[in-house]
């Protein structure tokens, strides 16, 4: 399709844009609608057809939304698959559409990988024995315990730990000497404008003998990385590249690596025989979850959630516990804006 100029071939020029090409546009942003509109205000005009928009606001548009210009001059919405296999459940289905800056950001991870295998090969690097080591069917203690073997993850030694973010830093450092390249990042590169959305991702896995990869997302609380870290490390024990929105709370409907890799994860972050040596008889509940989460580094909700582990309480009481600290970590989140609770300012 030709672009049209003003009359006698001169003015701006205007472009047709397909009206079904912008809408997907629209949504594959996830920008509120009104906000785009606010800066586009003649965006219901083009999707109505009325009138068309000029080259320059195309491509500012384009832009803003997070799409190639190109894009919305095909005949039909691209397909965007995730470009790894994508673990991710919601209300127990899969999720549909990834965000522009998701997709972003696992192609980022990739070309830094490459980047990162290139260089171990260079130097001559060993294959790393841990990865893919271990299946489904090896017991997630076993794994657990072969994990704070070869990572140095010495649980005793994190009660001196003073902060989250110190013991958080540590897990960091531990699995990179262990050969994993970690990334961190609550924004899209160093874009403060593209925000990463915990709820739809929390983490992923690129799994390579010689340069296995994870990326946590780090606009997610300190407790909740040290989890998200644990479950990724627990894919590359399986040899799995996987994309993953699983917490801490037993699920029912998830991929059996998800809840398997969870398994491991809450081991070894809470090793259910510490764990029991540390709980004292007729301690309050909510006492003892906050007791024991500054004791292990980790979130209230992994405490829970191993409290069920260990029987210590039935899950009739977990569900109630566990929607009664839901709800407090987010009145504190919206009390210190940063989406933190808790954990996020210790």
């Amino acid at each position: 399709m030709r672009p049209e100029r003003g009359a006698g071939g001169c003015g701006v020029t205007r472009v047709p844009v397909n009206r079904e090409l912008l809408q997907w546009a629209c949504e594959r942003s996830g920008i509120d609608h009104e906000d785009l509109v606010a800066k586009f205000k003649k965006l219901p005009e083009w999707e109505s057809g009325e009138t068309q928009p000029t080259l320059k606001q195309m491509e500012k548009f384009a832009r803003t939304v997070h799409v190639p210009v190109g894009y919305l001059f095909l005949s039909q919405p691209p397909e965007e698959p995730v470009p790894i296999p994508d673990f991710r459940t919601l209300a127990g289905q899969a999720v549909a559409r990834p965000s522009p800056s998701l997709l972003d950001t696992i192609y980022t991870c990739q070309e830094r990988q490459i980047w990162y295998r290139d260089f171990v090969r260079v130097t001559r690097q060993p294959e790393l024995a841990f990865v893919g080591s271990a299946t489904v069917e090896t017991p997630p203690e076993t794994v657990a315990a072969d994990m704070r073997e070869t990572l140095g993850f010495d649980v005793a030694a994190r009660r001196d730990v003073p902060t989250w973010t110190d013991a958080l830093r540590k897990f960091i450092r531990q699995a990179e000497e262990a050969g994993v390249l970690i990334m961190v990042n609550g924004v899209v590169v160093s874009n403060n404008r593209r925000r990463l959305n915990p709820d739809e991702f929390r983490g992923f896995a690129l799994s390579d003998p010689l340069a296995p990869l994870i990326f946590v997302n780090g606009a997610d609380t300190k407790a909740a990385q040290m989890f998200t870290l644990a479950h990724e490390l627990a894919h590359l024990w399986l040899g799995a590249t996987a994309l993953s929105n699983l917490g801490a709370k037993p699920e029912q409907g998830f991929r059996r690596e998800e809840v398997w890799c969870n398994a491991v994860a809450a081991e070894l972050l809470v090793p259910l025989a510490a764990l029991r040596a540390d709980l004292q008889e007729d301690e309050p509940l909510p006492d003892a979850w906050s007791r024991l989460a500054h004791t292990f580094k980790v979130s209230t909700l992994v405490i829970l959630r191993r409290l069920l582990d260990a029987d210590w309480i039935d899950r009739a009481h977990f569900d109630i516990a566990w929607n009664t600290e839901i709800n407090h970590l987010r009145h504190l989140a919206q009390q210190d804006g940063s989406g933190g609770g808790r954990q996020r300012r210790r």
